[in-house]
């Protein structure tokens, strides 16, 4: 893609102007660094990120650039070789309940129904709460992904679409100021891949919750996201460019897949990728 035609698109996906909402999510000089026998090697490398209150961020790169050790480091699952992150203007320290996280697997007891999976988190962040609060937080984060006649289907009982859809309750049962999207919809079916994604987009609109994801699918990126954030390849990875994404929400998959500026964007973060 020719520079002029790239300025074009991004001066046109930019034209909303600033962003004055304030920040929720800062990393700072964040670098990660693995000892192997052959000496260090270097993931990531003083890495800049900014993600402003209520701000849904899609992260695109190629496999091994780090995309999801920066999002298990922002999780607190993973130790920060150098740099910070900070929350609310607060730097953490490990894992903690304003940061919820959905794996490519949903990770439930496959004994325990729906409503106990999304219970068990919702006990450790809310044990003041009396007992019928907090099923009532449960039973309206699982109606809310489709599953209000399955809450009492044990993990093992449901497909995989739908305990996913468990994961996606549980994390925003929770009540947290960022989730975190590692490939949530990577091992499913297109269909439910697609159906999954109106769930999230639906329950977000409504919680207005900080999120950042990261994805391999272009398409899916431009979907959701209000921001895309392309890496660059490891070794000493970093943010190679990002692209504002103006379509109005609430989104309608038709109608994005329609709009006059949609290949554009499409083909300027294919090229990103390709070169």
């Amino acid at each position: 893609m020719e520079v002029l035609e790239k300025n074009k698109i991004q001066q046109k996906a930019n034209s909303q102007g600033k962003d004055l909402r304030p920040d929720m999510l800062v990393c700072q000089d964040i670098t990660k660094i693995y000892p192997t026998p052959k000496g260090d090697y270097t993931v990531l490398a003083d890495l800049q990120l900014t993600v402003k209150k209520g701000e849904f961020i899609s992260i695109i790169g190629h496999s091994g650039c780090g995309k999801s050790t920066l999002l298990s480091m922002i999780a607190g699952l993973n130790e920060i070789s150098a740099g910070k992150v900070l929350v609310d203007q607060e730097e953490i320290r490990g894992a903690g309940p304003d940061r919820a996280v959905v794996f490519q697997s949903p990770s439930l007891f496959p004994w325990l129904t729906a409503l106990q999976n999304v219970l068990i988190g919702v006990k450790q962040v809310f044990p003041h709460a009396s007992k019928k609060q907090k099923l009532d937080i449960c039973k309206y984060y699982l109606d809310k992904v489709g599953l209000g006649n399955d809450l009492n289907k044990r993990a093992i009982e449901l497909s995989q679409g739908m305990q996913q859809r468990v994961g996606i309750a549980r994390a925003f049962a929770l009540k947290p100021k960022v989730l975190l999207l590692d490939e949530p919809f990577g091992m499913l079916d297109s269909l439910t891949r697609g159906e999954l994604q109106d769930v999230l987009l639906e329950v977000w609109q409504k919680e207005q919750i900080t999120a950042l994801m990261v994805t391999h699918d272009v398409d899916e990126s431009i979907f959701l996201a209000d921001r895309v954030i392309m890496m660059t390849s490891g070794p000493y990875a970093k943010i190679g460019d990002e692209l504002r994404i103006p379509f109005e929400r609430p989104r309608d998959r038709v109608h994005v897949l329609e709009h006059d500026d949609y290949y554009d964007y499409r083909s300027y973060l294919m090229n990103f990728l390709n070169h």
